[in-house]
């Protein structure tokens, strides 16, 4: 009886790999299966699907904290609540001006590690940077209007989709 246990014991892991031999084989058959692109197709892709402009990005956000601080100072009346939705966008510009500097700068462009190290390196600059804006709002912004402030934060933060939501529109066009 022992003898027979340790039989369907031994037949089942051996039905057990062979199961997980086929998986990795039809695994390996799927990455076999990956044809490269030419030249002319990888062309083709990169017209059909252009990149989007960091810098375009970071003027966008710019522009929509210029025009949110006006529509608040012509609806308040109140020049502080323009200047707090001024620097809610400008947390958010700044910031991505120096993560957009550091990620086209020659040093991230040497290799893929040094660029991916730059990426990490650079948006940690832009979190502290961003957070030492916020802290230091109460002190450089008269009459601070927190919510004004956040609406400027956010509408600026919003460029990001925006610019997805455009770009997904020439394409289809």
């Amino acid at each position: 009886m022992v003898k027979t246990m340790t039989e369907q014991t031994q037949a089942a892991l051996l039905a057990k790999s062979a199961s997980e031999r086929d998986i990795a084989e039809d695994g390996l058959k799927g990455e076999m299966d990956f044809i490269p692109l030419t030249r002319e197709q990888a062309q083709r892709l990169r017209e059909q699907e252009p990149p989007v402009s960091i810098w375009w990005i970071v003027l966008g956000q710019l522009a929509v904290g210029l025009v949110a601080a006006l529509v608040a100072w012509g609806a308040t009346d109140k020049s502080h609540v323009a200047w707090s939705v001024l620097y809610g966008a400008l947390a958010v510009v700044i910031p991505g001006a120096l993560f957009a500097r550091g990620l086209t700068s020659q040093f991230s462009s040497i290799s893929p590690v040094t660029a991916g190290f730059g990426f990490f390196v650079w948006e940690a600059v832009k979190i502290g940077v961003s957070v030492g804006m916020l802290a230091a709002a109460p002190r450089l912004v008269a009459d601070l209007d927190w919510l004004a402030m956040l609406i400027g934060l956010i509408l600026a933060l919003k460029v990001y989709w925006l610019a997805l939501l455009l770009r997904h529109k020439r394409k289809t066009a």
